[in-house]
């Protein structure tokens, strides 16, 4: 594969797009998928930071065609809300990239619902969202969805005796089960779309380590992750260098459904898009049904025939 990067991007002109977190690798995939001339949803939690958002892709695209829709990943309800809205609003969608994340909170936190919040918020909300959003991406051209994992999965496990955490919580392990869930997800989304005939591409990308504020957000700007990733800000590559795995896995011709995608360079850490090495736990397929099975309990929604609805 060439040196990939955002000038060889297709035009999006005619397609539809869904990226969920407003600031860092949410914020750059939207601006690259607005520049591109995409019609670009960007979905969060926080009105302000999503007006804002907007309001910077607007600044340097004028004319860009890009809104912002509420909605918060840590509540299944908000999330089911979220695509009756957009059912309502359009008959079809393109491109959903699964991006909003939470990285290593220090102490043990819940979501509405009661899901601890790294499994809950990167991995079931995500989950949900799809499934609600199934109908209209079966109604969109060339649909792909794009779940964003991480380098941290490949130390990652499925503890499916406890996989919120609840008799343990150790920061790092528990982000990396939810990204190996994240990962596991994607490639059984391909396997179930293509038994199914749902006519979409799933895929899955990471960013390597990339300069977003994800540190700083989960586990403090003055704990010793979020101390390097300040004071060492050098290390980490640019958050628009980032998103380009997503950006090719959502938009190139050359991405092949059920792939995984990161940089090429220093083990994944940063470079141009290539395929990425997937774990040996991340291809065990019983486990993947398994949890695709967990997760439909957990969440309350089906994918049954295509179509999402509540258990």
């Amino acid at each position: 594969m060439a040196k990939w990067s955002k000038a060889d991007m297709p035009s999006q002109k005619g397609r539809s797009a869904v990226v969920t977190g407003t600031g860092g690798l949410g914020y750059e995939t939207a601006l690259a998928l607005a520049k591109a001339g995409g019609d670009v949803i960007i979905v969060g939690r926080d009105p302000e930071k999503g007006a804002d958002a907007v309001a910077r892709i607007r600044r340097e695209e004028p004319f860009a065609d890009v809104t912002f829709k509420q909605a918060d990943l840590a509540d299944l309800r908000s999330v089911a809300h979220l695509g009756e809205r957009l059912a309502d609003q359009r008959d079809s969608l393109d491109l959903l990239v699964n991006n909003a994340g939470v990285m290593t909170p220090p102490k043990r936190r819940e979501t509405i619902d009661g899901f601890e919040l790294q499994f809950g918020v990167n991995y079931l909300g995500h989950f949900a969202l799809t499934a609600h959003l199934l109908p209209l991406l079966r109604n969109g051209r060339d649909a792909r969805v794009v779940t964003l994992s991480s380098i941290a999965a490949r130390g990652g496990a499925i503890d499916f005796d406890d996989l919120n955490a609840t008799k343990g919580y150790r920061p790092m392990p528990v982000y990396s089960q939810s990204k190996l869930a994240c990962l596991m997800f994607a490639f059984e989304l391909q396997r179930r779309s293509e038994s199914a005939g749902w006519g979409l591409a799933s895929m899955a990308a990471h960013p390597g380590i990339s300069r977003t504020e994800l540190l700083h957000n989960g586990s403090g700007r003055w704990s010793g992750a979020g101390l390097a990733r300040s004071l060492l800000w050098f290390l980490f590559q640019p958050a628009a260098q980032g998103a380009l795995p997503t950006l090719f896995a959502a938009t190139s011709r050359e991405a092949r459904a059920g792939a995984y995608y990161g940089p090429d360079k220093l083990g994944e850490t940063r470079g141009a898009p290539a395929p990425a090495r997937t774990p040996r736990q991340a291809l065990d397929e019983a486990a993947a049904s398994r949890l695709w099975r967990c997760s439909e309990t957990l969440t309350g929604v089906s994918f049954d025939e295509g179509r999402a609805a509540p258990s």
